[in-house]
């Protein structure tokens, strides 16, 4: 398959920005910059503050607010969705001849940014679980090494920011979702790593076989020059799919014994962003440097207090049944669990013996009470609060020394927060807050 990188957008082609958070204003500076013409959407009326409006106005973009109409995207030449922004919700007001013949593309604000990249090195990684840790590690260990780094991507900078500043880094790290890969159309990564893959997003994507090539569109530009890197157990899909580029399969090693980060899943992590490492010359020394010097991120079983005996965890961005395992194979304490949220799906039922085994008792919180009540009820003791506050005390006045109580919601946020950070947010704050 040959390979072109896709082509940037003409002065006075229109592309249409379908929401105003920061990756949508970073994709709209860099458009106007290029003399493109932008029509930047989003249905919230208070999407961008006054001084935002003027600024982008100033510029000669076009904004418009509230309710997505057909005619607001007649004539685009390209459509840029943020991440939030399912491909599907948007075909209902595109011309579907014109995304046949490629007169009209639905590009993610990396591809965009990806078009307008001096051919900088890129490792991305993506995955269910695991990403911001894994490329967070691989920044450290580039940087180690020496090398300059802009990491960013999914994990809070996006590309085009990176792009509009003229910097020049030695390695792009990359996080990517599958929201963002559905929409890459040449994106083409030197290293790319596929770190797992369970059931996640299936209120976003129509089925499970459309969120695996998503996550496998990652490997699709890549040629024998290029390296992937995938967990154990995906070989048959590196198969099926027929990946290019060497391939290396990894999984947890005790290669980096003095780690701050708790769990296997851990150190698998560590392994992956290595052997991604390697391929830019960084040595086992410079990257053992790093993991010993890396501390775990907020709301990834980030360790908040040890309060009469018992250690609180947040693990708030642990979004999926999968994360939940993972989460409570990491802890060699007997556990409390907190849970409950926005279910986006996944096999409750299964996780049963390992509730048994390690978890004294459940506190759910917010929505989600049916699924997880008519999964586990009768098998581990359960009870149900309204917001997370409560939840916590009960377990905090359950508890014995030498427990964990661990939030771990295996949900999305959107009930009770706006994200999983201000969730984690709460909890250290309720945590610090108790007697």
């Amino acid at each position: 398959m040959q390979y072109e990188r896709g082509k940037k957008l003409k002065k006075g082609d229109l592309a249409v920005v379908v929401g105003a958070g920061r990756s949508g204003k970073a994709a709209s500076a860099l458009l106007l910059r290029q003399g493109v013409r932008v029509r930047l959407l989003d249905k919230n009326p208070q999407a961008l503050s006054e001084p935002e409006k003027k600024v982008f106005l100033e510029r000669g973009g076009e904004l418009l607010l509230g309710e997505h109409h057909k005619e607001q995207f007649a004539d685009a030449r390209v459509v840029v969705p943020s991440p939030g922004v399912p491909r599907a919700s948007l075909l209902p007001y595109l011309d579907e001849k014109k995304l046949v013949t490629g007169e009209l593309e639905i590009l993610a604000e990396m591809e965009l940014a990806f078009r307008y990249l001096n051919d900088e090195p890129i490792l991305a990684v993506t995955g269910t679980s695991g990403k911001t840790t894994t490329v967070s590690v691989a920044a450290a260990m580039l940087k180690e090494q020496g090398l300059s780094v802009f990491l960013g991507g999914n994990i809070g900078t996006p590309l085009s920011e990176y792009v509009l500043d003229s910097r020049h880094a030695d390695v792009l790290v990359l996080e990517i979702s599958s929201f963002q890969l559905q929409c890459c159309q040449t994106f083409a990564p030197r290293v790319a790593v596929l770190l797992n893959l369970s059931p996640n997003h299936l209120d976003y994507h129509r089925d499970m076989q459309e969120y695996r090539d998503a996550k496998f569109r990652i490997f699709r530009w890549q040629d024998e020059n290029d390296l992937a890197i995938l967990g154990h157990g995906l070989e048959e899909e590196a198969k099926a799919y027929g990946l290019r580029a060497r391939k290396i399969f990894v999984e947890p090693t005790d290669r980096f014994p003095k780690m701050q980060l708790l769990g296997s899943h851990n150190r698998f992590n560590c392994e992956a962003a290595y052997q991604a490492c390697r391929f830019f010359g960084v040595s086992q020394s410079h990257a053992a440097r790093a993991v010993e010097a890396f501390t775990p991120l907020p709301n990834r079983l980030e360790r908040v207090r040890e309060h009469q005996g018992v250690l609180y965890v947040n693990d708030s961005k642990a979004t999926t049944v999968s994360a939940l395992e993972v989460a409570i194979r990491a802890i060699d304490r007997p556990l409390r669990l907190l849970c409950g949220g926005k279910f986006k799906g996944g096999d409750l039922a299964a996780l049963i013996p390992l509730l048994q085994e390690k978890v004294r008792e459940v506190a759910l919180f917010g929505a989600a009470r049916e699924e997880f009540e008519a999964a586990w009820k009768g098998f581990v003791p359960i009870s149900w609060h309204p917001t997370l506050e409560p939840a916590v005390q009960c377990l905090a006045e359950h508890a014995c020394a030498g427990d964990a109580v661990l939030l771990a919601p295996a949900t999305a946020s959107f009930d009770l927060y706006s994200s999983y950070v201000e969730r984690g947010r709460d909890f250290r704050a309720i945590v610090e807050r108790l007697p």
